[in-house]
């Protein structure tokens, strides 16, 4: 679908051929610009051990799945920000977001992080261990939803967290979001990752898209109108990677 002739839209295939960056998801216009952030403030500061699980990851056939180096970077500065100390991670995949927050979080900080699959959890362990940091992290392998239901019914669990990263099933992001607003506390942060879905969220709906980009993109819009209406949080939805929205919780 050519939007302005035929050139625009074979320089638009040239440029997307050119997105050679592991979980490459900028939503920046120029490629060479996203290159620019990439090594002049984000690679020369990227700890090693987030650069070796970064090369890792790109080897593994769904490296999609990855949190972009920028947003990796932006992850471990906020999470000094705000002094978080007890966090969680919904999707895991190999842990590149995972190595970001547990190197931010003090000696003592804790997360705990769910994804239904170990294996790719157990790719990127090593190196996780190697900058010694494995000890904060608590790994659940299985849905998340069940373990938010039964934190609820503990009770003690409401309010604890100080930030909370979603970055899975995108179907179940309101269910999510239905839950972790009770466990996150008051003035804590919730950050929902893929929110832009690949440009998808403003395409017309004949626009050619891959299967799974137009199977998600109903259940983020949905999130996005739901978010955007919620009494209880702050919002601001970031141009980072492939989009996140950070939510405060305000009552």
């Amino acid at each position: 679908m050519a939007h302005n002739g035929g050139a625009e839209s074979n320089d638009t295939q040239a440029q997307n051929l050119r997105h050679q960056e592991v979980g490459h998801k900028s939503l920046l216009q120029s490629d060479a610009l996203y290159q620019y952030i990439l090594e002049t403030s984000v690679y020369p500061r990227e700890p090693e051990s987030m650069k070796e699980l970064r090369e890792l990851t790109a080897k593994h056939p769904w490296n999609l799945m990855t949190t972009s180096a920028d947003e990796g970077q932006f992850l471990n500065m906020l999470i000094k920000l705000i002094n978080a100390k007890n966090t969680m991670e919904i999707g895991v995949y190999t842990g590149y977001s995972l190595l970001a927050t547990a190197l931010a979080l003090p000696e003592d900080g804790k997360i705990l992080a769910m994804d239904i699959n170990r294996e790719n959890y157990e790719l990127g362990l090593p190196v996780i261990q190697k900058a010694g940091v494995a000890h904060k992290i608590d790994f659940r392998e299985g849905p998340a939803l069940p373990v938010l239901d039964q934190m609820l019914e503990d009770g003690k669990y409401h309010g604890s967290f100080d930030f909370i990263f979603v970055d899975a099933d995108k179907d179940n992001y309101i269910n999510y979001h239905k839950r972790l607003i009770d466990l996150v506390k008051v003035g804590g942060l919730i950050g929902y990752d893929n929110t832009l879905w690949n440009g998808s969220v403003v395409a017309p709906p004949d626009a050619p898209m891959r299967k799974y980009v137009r199977y998600y993109r109903d259940f983020v819009l949905e999130l996005n109108k739901a978010l955007a209406a919620d009494p209880r949080i702050e919002i601001c939805m970031l141009p980072v990677g492939d989009g996140i929205t950070l939510c405060r919780r305000v009552s």
